[in-house]
């Protein structure tokens, strides 16, 4: 029942999805936008300490709410831990009616054929059955396209569509993420690429499985509408990609029917040193501004 709920929200619901899944990588990086500085810590434990407090601020904040936040996405570590007394994604949904999803991916390999394909991912069998006893309901997983490269844009899509395969085999929703680095020469003709060879890989899902897209936004406005459009796909997600917040709402209005996936935008402005309402004007103000960028 919850799950199809979830999908029935998913599918019909104005709203946008929170990236919350920086991992090992990134979160010094997030934790310093925050205002927290590398010096602050001692171990790796000690950080992913910090940065659970972060999203538990960001998370129980009164703005947070499924009204205009469809779901979440996460990092393995946030799902392991709690927020007041319930595990996160139950949390998410029991408290906050906001769909969970955790991103899979190990991170990504060096550029080949300009590209960067997913690490491997020995452990994802037992990650996704963890996932659906903590009741997550989808997945992520980020690849990086850098030039306008036919030969490795495939071999993105190869992989992606892979892996959902067996994502989907586990009754989980893929979200199928083949960034286009923003400051990629050939943007554009990356773009067409992708688009080629996404229709082609969704038009083989087998009948009755669905997957979700996260892209970065396109230079052509409503240039995904055929994605958008497509039977196999649930919902067309746009990534920031590095735009700044205001610069990402704008192209995304330009994009009818695509909703935001947001991470550093979502966050944009937010500080450990500022009251909590401060914190809380400035996340509610951020929320909305992406939620009416997403409805267009």
């Amino acid at each position: 029942m919850r799950t199809s709920e979830q999908m029935q929200k998913m599918k019909t619901q104005p709203g946008f999805i929170a990236a919350l899944d920086q991992s090992g990588g990134s979160t010094p990086h997030a934790l310093a936008l925050y205002g927290i500085k590398d010096h602050a810590w001692k171990d790796d434990d000690e950080m992913f300490d910090l940065v659970h407090q972060m999203r538990t601020r960001v998370i129980t904040n009164p703005s947070f709410t499924g009204e205009r936040i469809l779901g979440a996405i996460l990092f393995e570590d946030t799902m392991d831990r709690d927020i007041e007394g319930q595990p996160t994604a139950d949390y998410l949904w029991n408290v906050k009616r906001v769909v969970p999803f955790l991103k899979v991916d190990k991170g990504l390999q060096p550029e080949k054929d300009g590209v960067q394909l997913m690490k491997p991912m020995p452990e994802l069998a037992a990650l996704l059955d963890k996932a659906r006893t903590k009741h997550i309901f989808g997945t992520k997983m980020r690849s990086v396209i850098q030039r306008a490269s036919p030969a490795g844009i495939n071999h993105v899509m190869h992989q992606q569509f892979e892996v959902a395969g067996r994502i989907l085999d586990t009754r989980l929703v893929p979200i199928i993420e083949p960034e286009v680095d923003i400051h990629c020469p050939q943007k554009a003709r990356a773009e067409a690429l992708l688009k080629e060879a996404l229709l082609e890989k969704l038009n083989r899902l087998p009948e009755g499985q669905q997957v979700m897209l996260k892209l970065t936004l396109p230079e052509q406005a409503d240039f995904y509408a055929d994605c958008i459009r497509h039977p196999k796909v649930v919902r067309v997600l746009a990534l920031s990609g590095g735009y700044k917040q205001e610069e990402a709402d704008a192209r995304l209005r330009k994009n009818h029917g695509v909703i935001a996936s947001f991470s550093r935008a979502l966050l944009e402005g937010l500080s450990v040193h500022q009251t909590d309402a401060e914190f809380n004007a400035t996340l509610g103000a951020s929320i909305q501004r992406i939620y009416e960028a997403s409805i267009t």
